[in-house]
């Protein structure tokens, strides 16, 4: 499962192939949004939450991504030959000059962007993100009671974006 840093990467990466762009095409291969079109509008960012993805759109919608296991997005040039298979593709955003595959992710949803609160508001504070608070973490850390360091470390209620890597890592020192 990627770690929080590789998510805040691809949203760093996405963000600038996409955020003032408008989308020429959307494809959104999961069957309760396929009828969605979000062609026309513009992105205005994508950002990241933990280890979850948020591209932001004009018009008040969201597309939320999570990688789970091995999902991944990866950047194109209109017409360039996609490096996965089309099967695994879950969500395909194109702009004039850029195309967004996402392929198999395990969480593809479109939501209005005043309701991502219910997508990443269970979420504790974002290790790498603008909320950090080391003694909130701490706070919530401690509050597991006898619950084993590394089960707490992985909760991302108690803080999102740690992986079994960085578990392991910390366990070390």
């Amino acid at each position: 499962m990627p770690e929080g840093d590789t998510v805040h990467l691809a949203a760093t990466r996405l963000d600038g192939a996409l955020a003032g762009q408008t989308l020429t095409r959307t494809d959104i291969r999961v069957p309760r949004f396929a009828t969605v079109d979000l062609s026309g509008r513009r992105v205005l960012e994508v950002a990241a939450r933990g280890k979850h993805l948020l591209f932001r759109i004009e018009d008040g919608m969201t597309l939320h991504t999570h990688f789970m296991m091995d999902g991944v997005w990866q950047l194109y040039r209109p017409g360039e030959r996609w490096r996965a298979p089309a099967s695994q593709a879950r969500a395909v955003l194109e702009t004039r000059r850029s195309v967004a595959v996402g392929f198999r992710l395990a969480v593809t949803e479109v939501i209005p962007t005043t309701g991502e609160h219910e997508a990443v508001g269970h979420l504790g504070p974002d290790l790498l993100g603008s909320d950090w608070d080391p003694d909130e973490a701490l706070r919530r850390v401690e509050a597991q009671g006898g619950r084993p360091l590394g089960e707490a470390l992985l909760d991302q209620t108690v803080m999102a974006g740690l992986g079994n890597v960085y578990k392991c890592e910390a366990g070390r020192t």
